[in-house]
């Protein structure tokens, strides 16, 4: 296994730079691959002013075009090729779930603010240059993620957990919005699983098929770590607070009601279906690796 990464790090594993701008010796190590896994993008956890926003959509759109046409140019192209895309790609939804075959694309709505209009295009463009690219002997799989929850540290996790932790752990805005999440072993089983099911192409939603309100997920997570209260934030708290944190409330007030259909009716089996048993694991590991 090959790891293509802009920093190098003393890992088990062989690691090659790139940055993610140009050709590289990184290329070769495409050639002959079974599995291309393209990860990268910028951090969307900021301000969405015109520095980061320029980044937020190159850093996805230059480098999914780079390993299509490194894919392109190999003399033995991998079988499978996965990119990351996002769950943030369907509307605002709170009337139905969306998925991959009846799920609407947001970004035409009336009057959407400024930073949800942002989101869409960066998700859609760059479902766009993933698919244009011309690899005919690579199976393509788009992967709609969720918020992955794990116990690392400076995760979305951890992030949601010290608001608990200091009581601020309750309900954001009206608290109707619903979260989209995945278990951090639902997900790595979700991509094996895809890799072995050569029959699978496309768009894929990889989230828990069971999103819930935000006001019943903040609840389960002060249930798994034992607060006893969590003060709720409104809209405007929200904006203070996101504009002092450097981060957009677009990440919590958007309802991301995402359902996994094809991975289940491919018969996919999630270890972690429910939010309120994955974040009592999440919790003990996250304490179990802090010693708290």
């Amino acid at each position: 296994m090959s790891v293509v990464a802009r920093h190098m790090h003393p890992v088990p594993w062989t690691t090659v730079a790139w940055d993610g701008l140009h050709f590289g010796d990184w290329a070769r190590e495409l050639d002959g691959a079974d599995v291309v896994i393209n990860l990268a993008g910028r951090s969307v956890n900021c301000r969405y002013n015109e520095a980061n926003r320029r980044e937020i959509k190159e850093s996805r759109i230059v480098t999914t075009r780079l390993v299509g046409a490194a894919i392109a140019r190999s003399s033995q192209p991998p079988r499978l090729w996965m990119n990351a895309s996002t769950a943030t790609i369907y509307r605002h939804a709170l009337d139905r779930p969306m998925g991959e075959v009846d799920g609407e694309i947001g970004g035409g709505e009336a009057r959407l603010p400024a930073s949800w209009r942002f989101s869409y295009d960066v998700a859609t463009t760059w479902e766009q240059a993933f698919f244009e690219a011309v690899t005919p002997h690579t199976r393509k799989v788009a992967l709609r993620s969720a918020i992955v929850m794990s116990p690392d540290r400076g995760g979305a996790f951890e992030i949601l957990l010290n608001l608990v932790r200091v009581g601020l752990g309750g309900t954001s805005g009206s608290g109707r919005q619903f979260v989209s999440w995945i278990h951090d072993t639902d997900f790595i089983e979700a991509i094996e699983f895809l890799i072995a099911r050569t029959d699978l192409a496309g768009p894929i939603n990889v989230s828990s098929p069971q999103p819930l309100p935000n006001r019943d997920f903040m609840a389960a997570l002060r249930r798994a770590y034992g607060a006893p209260i969590g003060l709720p934030a409104t809209d405007w708290m929200l904006e203070v607070g996101a504009f002092f944190l450097r981060t957009e409330t677009e990440l919590v007030l958007k309802s991301r009601r995402v359902v996994p259909t094809r991975l289940v009716e491919a018969g996919f089996e999630f270890r972690f279906p429910d939010w309120s048993g994955a974040a009592t694991d999440v919790v003990r590991r996250w304490r179990a690796a802090r010693n708290k």
